[in-house]
């Protein structure tokens, strides 16, 4: 099987390259794409595609800073929305699958509701818009297609909430966190690894891949402190409406994994990947300072 992953560099996308080494398939083979020799927003990505002819697409790139894409909804949605319909009409042309990673902000979030796979989206930010507007566009084009939702994404070595948490108390020494916001944390590895598992099945449709479990910002923050031996950090719960944003997330964009559990793939739950991304992450104290930059920093992962 030849993979294509498209945004080797993101969080995902190193993921999945690790997962596949491990895997040692015989006659397996991976080419890896990332900007600025494949830019997404160039349809030409298409015939680029199809004279490649892989067999499996995986596409983990992204424009993922949610505040970023209210400025600039253009780009956004040439890397979101446009990206992926390139990509499917390259698959289309070679009869390759498709693996398309979507997030849980397509869903509007209301406080208490629980969303499965064939809950129907209603997007409130840009990015969300673009991202939904990427699943429609690939679905229109094919039928070898996994739609994958994920949800607060992190890894090691990325700029993700439990790097950023790291950086700000190291700078700030003390931590105001919103405690409304509820997700669920999805590990990188672990996401990789069921979404290889979920091309294995050739049960093509929308799924939900994160880690099992819910948590709120706040408790999130808390338990990345405590994995990292911060104890000492005061975390101070607000509300999200005390943190100055260009556009608030869905507040309760919980997803449930219905239709990957009934063929047998499920994850862990999300507190005990903790300790795993703590001891890649905060044993290197150079690994952190890195992040410091990155507080503020745009999260694209191309």
């Amino acid at each position: 099987m030849h993979v294509l992953i498209v945004g080797g560099r993101g969080q995902l996308g190193r993921a999945m390259q690790a997962e596949l080494a491990q895997q040692k398939q015989p006659d397996s083979r991976v080419t890896v794409w990332n900007r600025p020799e494949h830019d997404l927003s160039d349809p030409q990505i298409a015939d680029q595609l199809a004279t490649l002819r892989p067999d499996l697409v995986i596409n983990a790139a992204a424009w993922t800073n949610v505040d970023s894409a209210e400025a600039h909804p253009e780009a956004a949605n040439a890397a979101n929305a446009l990206g992926p319909r390139y990509l499917a009409q390259g698959c289309a042309q070679c009869g390759a699958t498709l693996v398309q990673v979507s997030t849980n902000e397509v869903f509007a979030g209301a406080l208490g509701t629980f969303y499965r796979e064939y809950d129907e989206p209603n997007p409130s930010s840009a990015y969300a818009r673009s991202k939904l507007a990427g699943e429609h566009n690939v679905r229109q084009l094919l039928e070898h297609l996994y739609i994958v939702r994920v949800s607060w994404q992190f890894g090691p070595h990325g700029a993700n909430f439990p790097s950023k948490i790291m950086a700000a108390a190291q700078k700030h020494g003390a931590l105001r966190v919103v405690c409304d916001e509820f997700g669920n944390p999805t590990y990188a590895p672990d996401a990789a690894h069921a979404i290889w598992q979920l091309v294995q099945t050739g049960r093509y449709g929308i799924y939900h891949l994160t880690n099992a479990g819910y948590t709120s910002r706040y408790e999130f923050a808390r338990a990345v402190l405590h994995a990292c031996g911060r104890q000492d950090v005061p975390v101070t719960p607000i509300a999200a409406t005390e943190w100055p944003r260009a556009t608030l997330p869905p507040p309760h964009a919980v997803l449930v994994n219905e239709r990957a559990a009934a063929l047998g793939i499920t994850l862990r739950p999300w507190s005990e990947t903790i300790g795993e991304w703590a001891q890649q992450e905060c044993g290197h104290r150079g690994t952190i300072q890195t992040q410091l930059a990155a507080v503020h920093a745009e999260e694209t992962d191309l």
